[in-house]
């Protein structure tokens, strides 16, 4: 049977550590050359990445979706004083109709929405990665420096099922 979690969980530590957040921009940098080489050649992206889980296609554009949400974030909490986000429904958004479309658009999507955002992230000093945003309905506040971290594991962790799907099933 696959891990779920094929990298482990992500591991914040309770306060921004400013090595560990550029090498989470490194990571969030490499994501789309990573995905694009972990799907390359993929002969059944319709295949689960595990039992009863989504599909390698679903992942791909699933990192379009999560990424959008998390760049948008960064925005507000950079031009807002403690915004509020709403929360979406991740299950909901891997089956709207768009994710049955080739993986091509979610590829071109990261490639350009990454550019932008790790510009926007080497250019913030330490006061702009504390600044806080929250999510509605739960009372603890995060900072810019958590979701660079949060999500340089979120892209690896979805290359990493991917890659060990297509091992594993032959695809």
């Amino acid at each position: 049977m696959l891990e779920t979690y094929p990298i482990g969980r992500p591991d914040l530590p309770p306060t921004m550590d400013l090595g560990a957040v550029m090498v989470a921009i490194d990571r969030v940098e490499a994501l789309p050359t990573a995905l694009s080489e972990a799907l390359e050649g993929c002969a059944d992206l319709d295949h689960p990445i595990r039992d009863g889980a989504w599909t390698i296609r679903q992942v791909a554009h699933h990192l379009a979706d999560s990424h959008m949400q998390a760049f948008a974030r960064t925005k507000l909490a950079l031009t807002e004083d403690g915004p509020t986000v709403c929360t979406y429904e991740v299950e909901a958004w891997a089956r709207t109709p768009d994710t049955g479309l080739p993986v091509e658009p979610s590829l071109a999507l990261l490639g350009g929405l990454h550019r932008r955002w790790v510009e926007l992230l080497r250019a913030l000093g330490p006061s702009e990665l504390e600044r806080p945003w929250y999510v509605s309905g739960r009372t603890a506040n995060y900072h810019v420096w958590r979701l660079v971290l949060t999500y340089g594991w979120h892209g690896d962790h979805h290359v990493a099922q991917v890659l060990r799907a297509r091992e594993h099933y032959g695809v």
